[in-house]
């Protein structure tokens, strides 16, 4: 059955193409995301060729490890074998790290490039993607500050490069680029379906090709706890696995397999050192309290009404949440979330905070008994029980702190107040976005009008595999202006941080799928991650996508080829 599904979906992903065209042998260096700058003199070229050198400073691992990336993608795309040497005398291309900054550590990170407001998100700046791309007849050199400027430079010249065999005429250049934001996230949900360690890694091979520095991953839910925690090794083994999957939209129709699948610590750090070296940052998730019954089917005490409770088989939100007037739930989450920040080094720990229904707690003795406890009031405003749900939120974010880590949760957070340090995401549109932006909370833009990517891309949907619903094409996603302008202040709009996309997998179980959904909206995201207000214009961005197409045809990724 899954295999059939799988020649469906993959004969669904061939829409009509649209027309490829080719450069064979020369570059162009206008390529998505766009440089901030391009100045080219077409007339002069210097022109690369087999047996040619990059040279680097072999002392430096990172700036070696951009020449190896360099080299690999240069014979990937047209063929020609360049030497790696650091002592070349007349090197094809050369990486070069300013004298002011040999060493890769990162300057203060800042919420928009050029602000003063402090973002502190894992180490990752504006400015440390900065970087230089200069072509004399002395060849190419990529100049930076920081190593990560070093590999965004090497990504440009890389999708410069034609697709074909033989030298490869370079004209003229002197690029000057730098991204507009700090966080420029992408969003994957592995805990509805589960893709193998090599599909993810595929995944941040895409990111990092389009300028992505942050990946947000989903790995517990309702229908599948898919991240191992060695205090509690039934929780992975037991909770990742649902006995049948619902067909469609929630149809009454199962499917009878028994569907699972976990990542092992190990795995996780894996994924974390093969992000970090394509310089992005890995944000887990574990949402809590509510989507929580896959943990709840393994730890029925643990909910309000003690089960018992199924791995959830079908779409949707359960109304089977943590009980929070259980001291034991509080254990639970901090030994999750202890071991979840052994594993994974990155300063935001996201722990979802969305859609908690309160069902269960307005009839539990025991939430009730802990709303007297605290002697929550009514404020006008929040429910107690939503006021209990911001209690958890508070005890966490102080676990948190403990580790020097900030909270990031869905911008349902915001609701009962949050420290200085806790990032809100807004997910619900905007409006809670600017909410914390004018509360001087960071903020990353993710609105379903915008950057839902589980949504159709296109309006002819039977054309399509599957999806959620709704319809979100790459020119919605092209469109949005993530600093709300006119409705923010210039010093409101220093707190965000930068916009995300977000790819939820309910209906997603197939690699092809998955990105098809990705790209090419991943481009358009891009552009608005990375680009300046001024430079987009869409009509001229679905001119400069035939290239990355053909990029994406040599890679043997699937994608949408039509553009609406």
């Amino acid at each position: 059955m899954r295999k059939l599904l799988s020649v469906i979906l993959w004969s669904a992903l061939m829409i009509v193409s649209m027309p490829l065209s080719t450069m064979a042998g020369r570059a162009d260096y206008r390529v998505i995301p766009l440089p901030e700058s391009i100045q080219t003199d077409t007339t002069k070229v210097f022109t690369l060729q087999p047996g040619m050198t990059i040279a680097y400073d072999p002392a430096n691992a990172e700036v070696a490890r951009t020449a190896q990336f360099l080299s690999q993608w240069i014979e990937q795309q047209t063929g020609l074998r360049l030497q790696l040497s650091p002592t070349a005398k007349k090197p094809a291309i050369r990486l070069t790290l300013s004298a002011h900054s040999a060493s890769s550590a990162a300057p203060a990170s800042s919420a928009v490039s050029g602000s003063p407001a402090s973002s502190a998100v894992s180490g990752f700046a504006a400015g440390n993607d900065a970087y230089s791309l200069t072509v004399t007849k002395a060849g190419v050199t990529i100049a930076a500050p920081y190593p990560a400027g070093l590999f965004r430079g090497a990504q440009t010249l890389r999708k410069s490069l034609p697709l074909s065999d033989g030298p490869v005429e370079l004209p003229f250049v002197t690029i000057a680029d730098e991204p507009r934001f700090s966080y420029r996230g992408v969003h994957l949900d592995c805990a509805r379906h589960y893709f193998p360690v090599a599909v993810v890694k595929q995944y941040l091979d895409l990111l990092a090709l389009h300028g992505c520095n942050q990946l947000h991953w989903h790995i517990t839910d309702d229908q599948g706890w898919r991240f191992e925690v060695k205090a509690l090794p039934d929780l992975a083994a037991k909770g990742s696995i649902r006995q049948q999957t619902v067909i469609g939209r929630n149809t009454g129709l199962y499917d009878g397999q028994p569907y699972g699948g976990y990542y092992t610590q190990d795995e996780c750090r894996e994924i974390v050192r093969y992000a970090a070296e394509r310089y992005i940052n890995v944000i887990p998730e574990i949402d809590l309290p509510g989507h929580m019954q896959a943990a709840l089917h393994v730890y029925p005490s643990l909910g309000c009404t003690g089960g018992p409770y199924p791995v959830w088989q079908v779409w949707g939100v359960s109304e089977d949440v943590l009980c929070a007037g259980n001291p034991d739930v509080l254990t639970f989450i901090k030994t999750v979330l202890g071991e979840l920040c052994d594993v994974f080094p990155s300063r935001l720990i996201h722990i979802g905070g969305d859609e908690c229904p309160k069902v269960r707690w307005k009839n539990c003795p025991k939430c009730q008994a802990k709303i007297r406890e605290l002697q929550l009031k009514d404020d006008g405003k929040h429910s107690l029980e939503n006021q209990l749900q911001s209690y958890i939120n508070h005890e966490v974010e102080k676990f948190l702190t403990t580790r020097g880590r900030n909270l990031i949760g869905w911008d349902e957070t915001l609701e009962g107040g949050l420290t200085e340090g806790a990032v809100v995401m807004s997910w619900r549109g905007v409006n809670g976005g600017i909410e914390a932006a004018r509360q001087h909370h960071r903020v990353i833009m993710a609105p379903t009008d915008y950057c839902y990517i589980d949504y159709y891309q296109l309006k002819d949907t039977w054309n399509q595999p599957l999806g959620i619903g709704g319809y979100v094409p790459a020119s919605k996603v092209y469109s949005f202006e993530p600093l709300m302008p006119g409705k923010l202040t210039e010093e409101e709009q220093q707190y965000i941080l930068g916009p995300q996309v977000n790819l939820w997998t309910e209906y997603i179980a197939a690699p092809e799928h998955l990105f098809f959904m990705l790209l090419p909206r991943l481009d358009a995201i891009s552009e608005v991650q990375w680009c300046q207000p001024g430079q987009k214009d869409f009509d001229d961005f679905k001119c400069r996508l035939p290239r990355m197409m053909q990029l994406y045809d040599r890679l043997h990724v699937s994608y949408c080829r039509k553009v609406e």
